[in-house]
């Protein structure tokens, strides 16, 4: 019997389970939400969906470790520590690593051309990883109490690895405001100086793109 203010709804019989056990299975791959994503690259935490060098839209592939990991690319197996990075080409393979903490940057195919400030001055104090033809990865280091004098920067994706240093930053001569901490950024074309006046060393991951033509 049913009424205007309780009609009967059907409920759909439960499935058995072999069923449901079949159709878990058969589903696709659930893959963790990644840590950033635009038009130039996708970061992923923990997570690897670009370690097959025929994954579409991936084509230069960077592995940074947030701790202890094993890499394994064809016969070689890799022990990388904390703040170390593996650089992979474009249709080049790996597995993913195991053991902790890590970053997959994946750099996107037909990204827009990179932007980069009217002035190219280089930042001292930092220490080049890898060269290529589209980025450059460095080590950015800076002791408490000290200072990197003006310099520029084109867009870049940054990866903290020491999470905490509390910089003061210079721009056109005027102090700009202090940014909430992420771990995972991507920065636009910039020149300003910086200081540390935090009581914790900066040291971050830095994949900057290299603009076209210079």
């Amino acid at each position: 019997m049913t009424t205007p203010e309780h009609p009967m709804i059907p409920v759909s019989k439960p499935w058995p389970a072999a069923a449901l056990l079949a159709a878990l299975f058969n589903a696709g791959p659930l893959w963790a939400a990644p840590a950033l994503e635009n038009d130039y690259v996708l970061v992923s935490r923990d997570d690897a969906p670009c370690a097959k060098g025929s994954t579409p839209g991936c084509a230069e592939r960077v592995i940074v470790a947030m701790g202890d990991i094993e890499l394994r690319f064809g016969k070689v197996l890799r022990a990388m520590r904390r703040g170390e990075v593996a650089v992979f080409k474009a249709g080049e393979s790996y597995r993913p690593p195991t053991g902790g903490a890590f970053f997959e940057v994946a750099i996107k195919p037909k990204h827009p051309p990179a932007k980069s400030p009217a002035e190219i001055i280089p930042p001292a104090k930092n220490t080049i990883v890898y060269e290529g033809e589209r980025f450059f990865i460095y080590e950015e280091r800076l002791a408490p109490g000290d200072t990197r004098e003006r310099h520029s920067h084109s867009q870049r994706v940054e990866i903290r690895i020491n999470q905490g240093p509390l910089l003061r930053q210079i721009i056109d001569g005027k102090d700009a405001p202090q940014e909430p901490p992420s771990v995972v950024n991507f920065r636009e074309p910039i020149i300003h100086s910086v200081t540390n006046v935090g009581d914790m060393p900066l040291w971050n991951f830095i994949l900057e793109f290299r603009p076209a033509g210079r």
